[in-house]
């Protein structure tokens, strides 16, 4: 059944051929893939790609501010937590605006469907940063920063996508998001 909706993330248009039962067919009650259901890999991989894409937007222009400023590591670091979550955040809202959702409402389903996959990703991705050593003082030019950013953001995109996997499947996180695409 999952498989199904495999490669149409976002699009839920399939109404009128699910399988689901006539209870479904007309609504949008529950997410694409099956609040509680099994939910594919594939599926946890594009959610936590879509967050990703808005952490590594947050992450690199806030080590080139906090650098480009002079900016120690700790206010660098905490600049790009904050942009990580301000684009991972602007990503979701912009497909839920796009559906026709009020403000407010997409505002409080994009916190539901992020929050925690960014904090993962985020806790993972800087730890890694912070921990491997040199990472924290390598200047953009060094190839060292560059390594490690990607090795990080590798990292968290492994570690989050079974989060991902886990929420989706009982209808939180991305599965929110799926009732307001049309």
């Amino acid at each position: 059944m999952e498989q199904r909706h495999e490669g149409h993330e976002g699009r839920t248009g399939h109404e009128g051929h699910d399988d689901h039962g006539p209870a479904q067919s007309h609504k949008h009650q529950a997410p694409a893939h099956g609040a509680g259901g099994p939910v594919s890999w594939g599926t946890a991989a594009r959610a936590t790609l879509h967050c990703l894409t808005g952490c590594a937007i947050g992450e690199v222009l806030g080590m080139v501010i906090g650098t480009a400023l002079g900016w120690g590591n700790v206010p660098t670091m905490i600049l790009a937590i904050v942009l990580a979550f301000f684009f991972g955040y602007a990503l979701t809202l912009r497909g839920i605006l796009a559906a026709g959702v009020d403000l407010r409402t997409a505002v409080r389903v994009a916190l539901a469907a992020d929050t925690l996959s960014i904090a993962v990703m985020e806790l993972i991705d800087n730890g890694v940063i912070a921990l491997w050593p040199g990472a924290m003082d390598a200047h953009l030019s060094e190839p060292l920063f560059w390594i490690v950013l990607a090795i990080s953001l590798a990292a968290a995109f492994v570690i989050t996508t079974p989060v991902n996997k886990w929420m989706i499947g009982r209808g939180k996180g991305h599965a929110v998001v799926h009732q307001y695409h049309h």
